[in-house]
Parts: structure tokens; C-alpha cells; sequence
């Protein structure tokens, strides 16, 4: 047995199995040593390695250049603030993982902000409405660029139709899930939530704001160590409570950013315009200037913000740094530190053009405070002199044009008077659809010829704005517009209920989404539906719901005077307790409310965009082109704009009816009036066509026309001096007739091409030369007798007006006007210096630049409202734009001054769209000159109230 067991032990005791283990043995112990060595020995030393492992470049900003005026003051410039960051950092195992995380700690981060008093970024292209719905504040190319951003698209086309149609309420649902960014996913536990720091439900704003900024992470998702701002300008609590949690928000940071300020904003705005975060588009195009802009930099977006975008962004810096693990820095490599803007110094006298803009906005004031009639309509006479405004015109203006909010009528904090105004609206509302269903289920509708004004307008919204604009049920693009039954519909010859049966019929009107079995309803039970699917929607139609309270006014469902108490129920004006009584109890009357509120300057012309609502001032320097201060009212407040942007506020100012974003100054091109007959006087004395001491007999009438021309009075005979002084139409008129001869023959196309030739040399041919952008002039192309007198197809802006009356004042030089004077770099060192530029120069006789300079002084010798002045002498000549009869005429004034004891001259244009009569421009003209020389105090200028200007009409010019 011991031999058995000892060969049994031998044959297990392989040579080859002890090497085996003596080496396994070896290994494990060379392995624990190495996990030793690793672990305990060397183990913070390769955890530091490892933490400093990653290399990172990160942008560091510039500062924008600063904008001043001419005096030095700053105009536009950089306060330094602080700002809550987020950096999606974090490495996660799911879409859920990361959803739950990244929301967890927004919410969180959110409301120790909110906590604090500030508030988080919210420039979002969706709003969020009062009712818990959702609305686009955007429209058009801005909408359809932001759908294509959301779904990750590089262009507009590559959108699906489903994508580029869908409406706010389905993005926002879409977003909300799990696909996107979970804020509503019923995957998600309570354990869950409770886990991650998020509630049990979200609150409506919750919602809005996490989609908001998960949106606005989501859109650098590609950069890896990209921050996105979550919000701005905080308070030091903020910043403290913060960083005092920030082991528990991974990716929270606090940061320091220059925030871009404007003084005088709203005077300034139109011209400067404001800087916010750059587009896509944008992007494309400024990286082909320089190749360093990126989708997170911030540029000009209009105005001179946006035309100096190069000059005044700076050069970023960078800096190279390790990063540990979790994102922190841990070591600068290296850095290049970033170099600011350069600064842009303007022609503009700040002071001059805010005092010149309230100014502007006193005489509009007192022109509509003037023409406001305590009627209910105003019966057109054929004289533009005549147009008046009903007050209910301007109680509607409220609602027209947002100053009061028709939504928040029906809101659970509307007052009494508020909730008592839309059971009104109910009331008429269900009349409406119940009309609207009986003509649709009739067996003989009307046609629309025989409807009422209003129910026309109802129809045609129900066809117009709802089934085509706001739903698409009826396809435009498949309509043929030549088809006998469409032809019959837009001669309002058929009813509602044919022309939606044969809309359907084509294939033009889709009801099949009208409910679950429309395929299977007849034609009753069709429009049946489709009343109650008009009604659901038009209920929450805001505009719709405007024009129904335009109704209301007009057969006195509301009153004025409850109009006026929704001013103070909404805010629109501070609370006055007594006025509110007494417009309650009828001792004060709407019509006698609102006349003092607009006095007071507390109601504006902009917010009841009605005519007149808007105007422009240009002042230059005659002598270099120079402009001093270049007005658009009415203007807004950029500085809500720019930076963290105000969305509701931008929204307001696009659909807002005096058009704030449209610049008075430079874009509106108008007839010019009696105020371009210069041009006509200077054609007809150089062309031989009258001497300039040759007279020409005015009776009142021109009748060498088919159609007579009348005059502003009965001047007997004139000279040139005297024409300019009466604005007489006979003698101008006989000019141009004059002009158009050939061979003892009236040729139309002689005549313009002569005034055509004379007007270039004034500089109708081109813009005027301002930096910012501007339309293109208009030089009349018919009825060369009518052109003569600054009527027919003229059009020109107040900018172009502006270097016109320039080149008269200095004789002959026409400048290009500019508004920058100089460029410098941050340290003051100047870069670039604006020399003026002469467009044309004319070479007219002495005696005749005499005879035009003697006649514009005596228009303002021989006008009331100019000729009282000590000090500076004023030339000018005034112009009354008639475009229809049924609207107010534009008022506009040109002129120079001539100071006495050397002082600057100036030169100005005023035009105050549908201001009536030129008289009103020539005012202003006047109260701003005065400003300019300290002729009267400023505190009897810019009183703050509208100005005292006279009921009286009459065009005399």
C-alpha cells in the first residue's frame, strides 16, 4: 500500500505542474504588490495624475466697444455682472439618467434663484399664455429658423411639413416627454423624483421653464465644456447661495459677464438698435468676414449695433487648462487674454435728440388731444382738412392695438368690472356662432352681399384668418382662384354654406380631423361640427375677440367708461381712486378721461396708434454733412432687448400698429409736399423757363391740366422770392408746365426728366448717406406739372429731406450725410476718422442762390409759429402731403438757421406722418431750435404734457 500511495504522490509532483504553480505563485505575489504599490503607496499621487489628465481650451470673451456722442457722453456700454452657468458635464447611462439629473437640478438651481428676487433667462421663441397655453412670439422666417434649430436641422428645407406646421401646444407636449427632455414622462416614479430634488407635479411656469432651458442647453449639446447662462445680473445672495450648494448642482457655476446698457433708450433705440445672441444665419454670414464668431457670441442685431457688428466686437481670448474629472480646473497651461472692442464715437448730441423726441411726441400728442370729437363715428366730407377722430375710435385703439389685454378678461384674478366686460363679450359671442351655425345649417343661407358690415367681417374672418392663416383646413395652395364658384365667393355673390360645400367638394377644405367619423356625416351634420369647431377656436382668438368688442363698443354693450376703468384694472395706469369712482358713477366721462390722460402724456400717441401716432426730426451741420440727431417716434426700450431679451416685450413691439422697430427717420419715404418746389424753382431758372425776377400771375387755379390744380389762395402776381414765401401752386405749376414743352407741345417725359435731372443734384438719387439702413428715393416718373409741387410719385425720407435743405443752406454742396465721427480703439487711440463726403456740387448763379435764400426766409418771417425769434435767423419752407381724403394730411418743414454772433448752423427736417398741416412740423421745428440755442428754457419746452396746438386744419401750402 505505501509503495501505492508513494507512486501516487510521485506521479502527482510533476516537474512540469510545480513550474506552473512556482510561476502562478510568483505572478500573484508580483500582482499584490503592484495593486499595493498602486493603491497605497502611489495612490494619490496617480489620482492627481488622472484628475489633471484632460486638457481643455476654453474662449474667453471680449468686451464690446462702447458707443458715445459727440460730447463724450456713453450712449451705449458694458456693466460687469454676474450670472448663474450650467455646463452639461455629467456622463450618464440613460436619456432617462440624464433627464431626471439635468432636471433636478435646474428645478432647484430655479428656485433659489427666484428666491433671491432674480430670475432666470427667459429669451424662449414660445410664450407661455395666462390660460396654461402655449403661442409662438415669433413668426415667419424667426419661427420656422428656431423649429429647424429644435429638430436639429441645418436648413429651413430639410423640415417636414408636420414639423414646420406644428403648433405650440403640440412642441411644447413633445418636448415634454420622454424622447426629449422628460420634464412630464410618466416613466418616472415618485422614488425617482424625490431622488433627483424634483416634485411631485410641476406648476405650468415650472414646465415653461425648464422646456426653456433645456432648449437652450440642448442647442450646444455638441460642445462638451460649452456653459449656457441660466441667469443674469444677480444679487450677491444669489451668487452666495449658490456656491454654497454647488457640491450638489454638478455643472452650476458662477461667472462674470459684461451686460450691454443703454442710456436714453427709448430716444436713442431706433438709430443705435441692440446687440442679443447671434443666429444661425447671422453665423454664416459674419464667419465669412472672421472666422473666430461662434453660435454662443453675442452681436448687433439692428441699428448701428448691428452695421459696426466687426468694428465693435473685440478678439477673444483663450486659455488651455487641465480639468479633473468631474469638470473643475485645475491648472492654467496657458493663456491669451482677450482684447475689447473698438469704440465708436457718433455725430449725434444725445441731450439734443432725447429733447427733440419728447418734443416731437408733445406736438402729436396735442394734435390727436385737438382732433378727438366725442362721437361715435366721423362722417368723411372729401376734405382731408375735415378728418376727426370719433372716441370710439380711440376706445377701440385700446384693444386694437394691445394696450389692454383681452385675455386677461377671462382670468381668474379679473376684477369685477373685468369679469363683468367678458360676460358681456359671452353674451354677444354666442349670438355670433349661433348666427354664424344658423347660416351654415340653413336650407336658404345668405349670400354675403346681403350680410351686414359686421357679420361680413366675421365671416371673412372665419374664412381668412381661421381656415386658411390659423388652422390651414382650407388649403390656399389647392384653391383655384379661376374656378367660376371661388370667383362667385370673393364677388360675394354665394353664401358661407355654398362656398365651404364646394370648398369641400374640391378637396380644398379638409374636415376629416373635425371629429372621429366625419368620412362618415352628411352635409348637416358636417357643418354642424364645424360650427362648434369655429366657436372653440374663436373663443380663444384674441384678435377675433378684438374686432367683437369693437361691436360691443359701437351698439353699447360696454361703455366707455368701463373701457377707461380696464386701465387701471390691468395696470396700464397707476390706481386713482377718486377717477375711478367718478368714471364708475358717471360724473367723469370716458370721452373726458381719456383727452386728460392723453394730455398728460400718460396715455401716448404710439400706444393708440391712430393718425397721427408716429414722425422724425434730422439736424445736421449744413457745412460737413455731420447729423446731430437723427429722430424716430415712437421709439421703445432697448436695453429690454438686449441681453437677457424680454420675449413678451419684443412680441409686443412686432405686432405693435405704430411699428416702434420701423425707423421714421430713414425708412418712410412720403411725397415731400410743397417743400420739394425749391427743386422745381432751380430747374425752371437754370433751364430759362422763367427769369427769376419774372412774374407770374396767380388767379387762384392752374388750368393748363385736364384736371385743375388749385392754390392755396389767390396771390395775384409772384416772383420767384414771393412763390416760395406763398407756396404758390400757379407759379410752380407754370414751371413745370413750362419744362414739358416741345416744339410748342406738351411732352410729360421732357418735364420729369428735366426735374429728374435737378432733383439728382440735390440728392433725390440716393440715399442720404447714413450708416444705418435706409430706403431708396423716389423721384416723380409722372404728370411732370403735378411733380413740380412735391405731389405725384415723389417719395422721400426725412434723411434725404435733410441733406436737401443741407445743400441749400450751404449753397450748393451736398454733403453725404454720416452719423459716426471717429473710431478708436479701447485705449482711446484713434483707428479711423470720418472726412465728409461731397456727393454733387452745384454751380447755380449767386443771384439766384440769393433769391432761394430770400424766399425761405421770408416763409419764416411770414409764419406765426417762426418768426418771433432773437438770436438766429430761420429760413424754411413748409409742405402738406395729401395721400387720400379720408385720412389727415403729412405735415413737414425743412429749414436752416443763420445765428448772429457765430454760432453753429443747423439745418432741419421735421415730417409728422398724417399730422395734418404743416403748421404742427414748423412748431416743432421751432421749440426744437430754441432747445438747440437756449433760445427758452428747457423746462418751457419739455413741459411733459402735449402741446397747445390749434384746431384749425386748413392746408396753406
Amino acid at each position: 500500500m505505501f509503495n501505492r500511495m508513494r507512486k501516487t504522490i510521485s506521479k502527482a509532483i510533476n516537474p512540469r505542474i510545480i513550474t506552473l504553480l512556482v510561476v502562478f505563485i510568483l505572478l500573484t505575489a508580483l500582482l499584490v504588490q503592484r495593486l499595493f504599490q498602486l493603491q497605497i503607496v502611489d495612490g494619490e499621487s496617480y489620482q492627481n495624475d488622472h484628475s489633471l489628465s484632460i486638457i481643455r481650451e476654453r474662449t474667453l470673451a471680449s468686451s464690446r466697444g462702447n458707443i458715445y456722442d459727440r460730447n463724450g457722453e456713453p450712449i451705449a456700454y458694458n456693466e460687469l455682472s454676474q450670472c448663474v452657468t450650467f455646463e452639461n458635464n455629467g456622463t450618464y447611462s440613460s436619456t432617462k439618467e440624464q433627464n431626471l439629473t439635468i432636471n433636478g437640478i435646474l428645478y432647484n438651481v430655479i428656485k433659489i434663484i427666484e428666491e433671491q428676487g432674480d430670475s432666470i433667462v427667459d429669451d424662449f421663441e414660445v410664450t407661455l399664455n395666462e390660460d396654461g397655453s402655449y403661442s409662438y412670439n415669433v413668426s415667419g422666417f424667426t419661427q420656422q429658423r428656431f423649429l429647424a434649430d429644435l429638430f436639429g436641422e441645418a436648413s429651413i428645407s430639410s423640415l417636414s411639413d408636420e414639423q414646420l406646421n406644428i403648433s405650440a401646444d403640440e412642441l411644447m407636449d413633445m418636448l415634454c416627454g420622454s424622447d426629449y427632455y422628460g420634464i412630464l414622462d410618466p416613466s418616472v416614479t415618485a422614488q425617482e423624483k424625490a431622488e433627483y430634488g424634483l416634485p411631485e407635479s410641476f406648476t405650468d411656469l415650472e414646465v415653461y421653464q425648464l422646456v426653456s432651458l433645456r432648449a437652450e442647453i440642448a442647442t450646444y449639446s455638441f460642445q462638451r465644456y460649452q456653459t449656457v447662462t441660466i441667469a443674469r445680473n444677480v444679487s450677491d445672495e444669489t451668487v452666495a447661495r449658490i456656491l454654497e450648494n454647488q457640491a450638489n448642482f454638478p455643472g452650476i457655476d458662477i461667472s462674470e459677464e459684461y451686460l450691454r446698457v443703454y442710456a436714453n433708450a427709448e430716444y436713442m433705440a431706433p438709430l443705435i438698435g441692440y446687440t442679443g445672441l447671434i443666429s444661425a444665419d447671422e453665423l454664416e454670414e459674419l464667419q465669412e468676414e472672421d472666422s473666430s464668431y461662434t453660435a454662443t457670441d453675442i452681436v448687433g442685431k439692428s441699428g448701428l449695433e448691428q452695421i459696426m457688428e466687426t468694428t465693435l466686437q473685440g478678439d477673444k481670448g483663450y486659455e488651455e487648462i487641465y480639468v479633473d474629472n468631474m469638470g473643475r480646473t485645475q491648472e492654467v497651461i496657458s493663456r491669451t487674454e482677450p482684447q475689447a472692442g473698438n469704440d465708436l464715437y457718433l455725430t449725434i448730441d444725445m441731450n439734443l435728440q432725447a429733447a427733440a423726441y419728447q418734443i416731437l411726441e408733445q406736438y402729436i400728442a396735442g394734435i390727436l388731444y385737438v382732433n378727438i370729437v366725442d362721437t361715435r363715428e366721423w362722417e368723411a366730407t372729401g376734405s382731408a382738412d375735415d378728418v376727426r377722430i370719433p372716441i370710439y375710435d380711440v376706445y377701440y385703439a385700446l384693444f386694437e392695438n394691445n394696450v389692454l389685454d383681452v385675455s386677461h378678461l377671462k382670468s381668474n384674478d379679473a376684477s369685477e368690472n373685468e369679469q363683468a366686460v367678458y360676460n358681456a363679450f359671452l353674451v354677444k359671442a354666442s349670438n355670433i356662432f349661433s348666427t354664424i351655425r344658423s347660416q351654415l345649417l340653413s336650407d336658404e343661407p345668405p349670400v354675403y352681399s346681403e350680410l351686414t358690415e359686421e357679420y361680413q367681417m366675421y365671416v371673412t374672418y372665419i374664412v381668412d384668418n381661421m381656415l386658411t392663416e390659423g388652422t390651414g383646413l382650407l388649403n390656399a395652395d389647392a384653391i383655384d382662384t379661376t374656378d367660376a364658384t371661388y370667383q362667385a365667393w370673393e364677388a360675394g355673390e354665394i353664401s358661407l354654406q355654398e362656398y365651404l360645400t364646394y370648398a369641400i367638394s374640391q378637396n380644398w377644405l379638409d374636415v376629416t380631423g373635425l371629429t372621429e367619423d366625419a368620412q362618415y356625416l352628411d352635409s348637416s351634420e358636417v357643418f354642424s361640427a364645424l360650427s362648434d369647431y369655429i366657436a372653440d377656436y374663436l373663443y380663444d382668438d384674441d384678435d377675433f375677440c378684438k374686432q367683437v368688442y369693437r361691436y360691443m363698443l359701437e351698439e353699447d354693450s360696454i361703455t366707455g367708461s368701463q373701457v377707461c376703468l380696464l386701465l387701471f384694472d390691468q395696470g396700464v395706469l397707476e390706481m386713482d381712486t377718486d377717477a375711478y369712482e367718478r368714471l364708475q358713477s358717471g360724473s367723469l366721462s370716458g370721452y373726458d378721461f381719456i383727452r386728460e390722460k392723453i394730455y398728460n402724456l400718460e396715455i401716448t400717441p404710439a400706444q393708440l396708434a391712430l393718425n397721427p401716432c408716429s414722425g422724425a426730426i434730422v439736424i445736421t451741420d449744413p457745412n460737413n454733412g455731420e447729423t446731430l440727431a437723427c429722430v424716430t417716434y415712437p421709439g421703445y426700450d432697448n436695453n429690454r432687448l438686449a441681453n437677457d431679451m424680454d420675449t413678451d416685450y419684443f412680441y409686443k413691439l412686432s405686432i405693435d400698429l405704430s411699428s416702434p422697430f420701423y425707423s421714421r427717420a430713414t425708412q418712410e419715404s412720403i411725397a415731400p409736399g410743397s417743400t420739394f418746389k425749391i427743386v422745381a424753382a432751380t430747374a425752371g431758372v437754370m433751364e430759362g423757363a422763367i427769369g427769376i425776377n419774372d412774374g407770374v400771375y396767380c388767379n387762384g387755379t392752374f388750368d393748363q391740366v385736364a384736371q385743375e390744380i388749385d392754390c392755396t389762395g389767390i396771390h395775384g402776381t409772384e416772383t420767384l422770392v414771393t412763390a416760395i414765401r406763398d407756396s404758390c401752386n400757379v407759379y410752380i405749376n407754370t414751371i413745370g408746365y413750362t419744362l414739358s414743352q416741345v416744339n410748342g407741345e406738351y411732352d410729360d417725359d421732357t418735364g420729369l426728366e428735366i426735374l429728374r435731372r435737378y432733383a439728382s443734384m440735390y440728392g433725390f438719387d440716393s440715399t442720404s448717406g447714413l450708416e444705418v439702413p435706409e430706403s431708396a428715393p423716389h423721384i416723380s416718373d409722372n404728370d411732370a406739372v403735378r411733380s413740380s409741387m412735391g405731389q405725384a410719385t415723389n417719395a422721400y425720407t426725412v434723411s434725404q429731406l435733410a441733406r436737401y435743405v443741407s445743400t441749400i443752406a450751404n449753397s450748393g454742396t451736398c454733403y453725404d450725410l454720416t452719423l459716426i465721427d471717429r473710431i478708436t480703439d479701447s485705449a482711446g487711440s484713434v483707428q479711423e476718422e470720418q472726412e465728409a463726403s461731397v456727393h454733387s456740387q452745384m454751380n447755380l448763379p449767386d443771384e439766384l442762390w440769393t433769391a432761394i435764400h430770400d424766399g425761405m426766409r421770408a416763409v419764416a418771417q411770414n409764419h406765426s409759429q417762426l418768426r418771433d425769434f432773437t438770436g438766429v435767423t430761420i429760413s424754411g419752407k413748409t409742405g402738406t402731403a395729401q395721400e387720400t381724403t379720408d385720412k389727415p394730411n403729412h405735415g413737414v418743414f425743412i429749414g436752416y438757421t443763420t445765428p448772429d454772433d457765430g454760432e453753429q448752423q443747423i439745418a432741419i427736417a421735421v415730417r409728422i406722418a398724417n399730422g395734418y398741416t404743416s403748421a404742427h412740423a414748423a412748431a416743432v421745428a421751432r421749440d426744437v431750435i430754441s432747445y438747440y440755442y437756449g433760445i427758452q428754457d428747457e423746462s418751457e419746452l419739455i413741459t411733459g404734457h402735449a402741446a397747445d396746438v390749434t384746431s384749425d386744419n386748413t392746408r396753406t401750402d
